[in-house]
């Protein structure tokens, strides 16, 4: 059998007729851009994550850079606290800024910014944190809000991985002053193609943010600000909307199919599983595994059908274009990293998938 790790054409068969209804509809309307399906996407992304206000963007990486822009004065030489294990956006993005990405330690348990980490990692330049919601869990807000209100932070929370995640029964987005989603097509609510969004309960933020993606332009192109042009357009509009309405029902498949492999692997695996954390509501973007043999372990799945990816295999505080002397010591980033992998997990997986990926790694590790 093949298991991949992502088949999107399930999704868009699942969804087809109404997708497809969509589409139609935001065509014949004959506006194409911030119409209103963005306007009405915005409305119910903003409730759904239980904040006030949206703006729909281009993409996930222009959201982080819109936010960033929007809610802090940035100067050269500034700095911004955040994860080296995610994608390299969210450190470019800050570069783009011409502030400087200061890297700190990830908790060994949940793969996010460790609290104490960020404390060890602050310095008179400092001007925001960027905790990274990674793989479908979010960083422990309570200490990092908490971190930032005592020295004057901003927080802009990446939850690019982390559509509908709770933490304490409070959504991503919820915490910071403001939130960046991806709408990239894998992550848990996508797109056919790039889109983005900010959201937060500042509402001058919030225009700030649609002020700039508009280049920074107010009527008849009179420019204000310095911006970017990064709208998002009204077909993906129109398709998330559509998609929106089964996200909860997605996240708890997804859930049910984690619950699944964390029990089989509890006892019959060598594997380390997510931890989740108790304060945590996981929506799985990722199942994440650790395993000393990884690459044995990836090249028997591989021969088994079953495809497997690594998020993330290289460090962003080891990469050129981020590297820093006065970078601090990552020893658990650094540690991990050579050990994590993700196995599939979506929630168009078959019974049949998913019993054969569990029956192939309990045999592996029997063998």
């Amino acid at each position: 059998m093949r298991v991949p790790f992502l088949d999107l054409l399930r999704q868009y068969y699942e969804l087809e007729a109404e997708i497809n209804a969509a589409i139609q509809t935001a065509l014949q309307r004959g506006v194409y851009i911030l119409g209103e399906e963005v306007a009405a996407l915005e409305r119910e992304w903003a409730a759904y994550c239980g904040v006030q206000h949206c703006a729909a963007v281009g993409n996930g990486t222009d959201a982080i850079a819109l936010a960033l822009l929007a809610s802090t004065n940035i100067k050269p030489g500034d700095e911004v606290i955040t994860s080296p294990l995610t994608a390299g956006y969210t450190a470019l993005v800050i570069r783009q800024a011409s502030a400087v990405p200061v890297f700190a330690d990830i908790d060994p348990h949940t793969f996010t910014l460790a609290p104490a980490a960020i404390e060890a990692a602050l310095t008179p330049r400092t001007k925001a944190i960027m905790p990274v919601h990674l793989y479908g869990q979010m960083a422990d807000m309570t200490a990092i809000c908490a971190i930032a209100e005592r020295h004057g932070l901003i927080v802009i929370e990446d939850a690019a991985q982390a559509h509908g995640a709770r933490w304490q029964g409070v959504r991503a987005g919820g915490y910071g002053h403001a939130a960046t989603f991806s709408f990239y097509p894998t992550k848990n609510l996508g797109a056919f193609g790039d889109g983005g969004a900010v959201v937060s309960n500042d509402k001058a933020l919030i225009e700030r943010v649609k002020l700039l993606r508009q280049g920074g332009h107010l009527n008849a192109l009179q420019g204000t600000a310095v911006g970017m042009n990064s709208r998002l357009d009204e077909l993906h509009a129109a398709m998330l909307r559509v998609k929106l309405r089964q996200l909860d029902t997605w996240t708890q498949q997804r859930q049910r199919i984690a619950e699944r492999y964390r029990q089989a692997f509890r006892t019959n695996s060598s594997l380390t599983l997510p931890v989740i954390a108790a304060a945590a509501e996981h929506v799985f973007h990722l199942f994440v595994v650790q395993s000393p043999q990884r690459e044995q372990r990836r090249a028997q799945l591989a021969e088994r059908g079953i495809e497997t990816l690594i998020h993330y295999p290289y460090l962003l505080h080891q990469q050129p274009l981020f590297k820093r002397a006065e970078q601090l010591a990552l020893p658990v980033a650094e540690a991990v990293v050579h050990n994590i992998f993700s196995l599939p997990l979506n929630p168009h997986m078959t019974e049949a998938e998913i019993g054969y990926v569990i029956e192939t790694i309990v045999k592996l590790e029997q063998n």
